[in-house]
């Protein structure tokens, strides 16, 4: 990072202070991108926004060696009332607006990118009878650390309306069958559009997901699965996991594709585990760990922290 960038990052910190004093509302973006190395890449990005009269608040950069990519996340600050020295004039600005401006340096770089305002994701969660990931995320929802709404509950069991219904949330049942399959996806896909839903979350929905549902919901569906996983497959894998005396339980949180658990991995959270555990406990240990993992993952993705870098992530955190 510039010196430069490094003093307009240090002085854009206490932004809300700076503001507050001015009586002016600070109106918060963020800016990804991903692009060829190249030198100017962060000049041009902290140029663009300088010229508008932004603070940048943070920003965050990797330079992959391996791919000869760098990826950048700059978080960033305008106001809702424009100020004498800016040249464009922050007042006016939207993603949007913000990203049709910003096509030019993009095409010059070659980058891709997206521009992001504060408005909070909303996700669709997805569920079958297992209830820990559930509950684990509306809490957080209440609680406001999720960092994203929860807009609705589908399940393809009706085990866990009574908890979605308590929330507030609406609950829907889609039963599934390998008859029904197609049209069960077809109908996921109406209730994302119908909830405006940004990010669906398979917080332990024991279905396997077509190939074309996967295409469908790249890049924006995130699924939990036990660490274990290829070593113990199938029913019961955490006494499979007792039986083989696994010093460690754990879970990953990943982008879903058409090869099963395989996706882009964005968390994953383990605990060691000796000889004293009986499974039960190491099923209970397991669940903790899954319900971390995905809340985790699912707060990275909805504050635009995770960028996808081929069978990998980038995970500013």
């Amino acid at each position: 990072m510039s010196n430069e960038l490094q003093e307009r990052t240090r002085s854009a910190a206490p932004v809300g202070q700076q503001l507050a004093g001015s009586g002016q509302q600070a109106t918060p973006f963020v800016l990804t991108v991903a692009c060829a190395e190249r030198r100017g890449i962060v000049h041009a990005v902290s140029s663009f926004l300088a010229m508008r009269g932004f603070d940048i608040a943070e920003h965050q950069q990797f330079d992959d060696h391996v791919s000869n990519t760098l990826f950048l996340r700059t978080a960033f600050t305008g106001t809702l009332a424009g100020t004498a020295g800016n040249r464009a004039g922050s007042a006016a600005s939207t993603a949007d607006s913000l990203s049709a401006d910003f096509a030019e340096i993009a095409g010059e770089f070659g980058m891709s990118y997206s521009f992001h305002d504060d408005r909070p994701q909303r996700i669709l969660v997805m569920v079958s009878k297992f209830g820990h990931c559930l509950n684990d995320l509306i809490f957080r929802w209440r609680a406001g650390s999720l960092g994203a709404d929860i807009a609705a509950v589908v399940s393809n069991h009706e085990d866990l309306r009574p908890m979605a219904e308590t929330a507030g949330l609406p609950f829907i049942h889609v039963p599934v069958t390998a008859s029904t399959k197609p049209q069960a996806e077809s109908r996921l896909l109406e209730l994302v559009d119908e909830y405006d839903a940004d990010l669906v979350v398979l917080a332990r929905y024991m279905q396997v997901l077509s190939d074309g549902l996967c295409r469908e919901l790249h890049g924006r569906a995130i699924n939990i699965h036990h660490s274990f996983l290829p070593g113990f497959k199938g029913a019961k894998p955490y006494h499979q996991a007792y039986e083989r005396g696994v010093k460690v339980v754990g879970a990953t949180a990943h982008y879903v594709t058409g090869d099963l658990d395989e996706g882009p991995i964005i968390e994953q959270e383990v605990f060691r585990v000796d000889h004293g555990v009986d499974p039960d406990s190491l099923v209970t240990a397991g669940r903790d760990a899954e319900a971390i993992a995905l809340s985790r993952a699912v707060k990275w993705h909805c504050q635009h922290r995770v960028l996808l870098n081929g069978s990998r992530t980038v995970v500013f955190r």
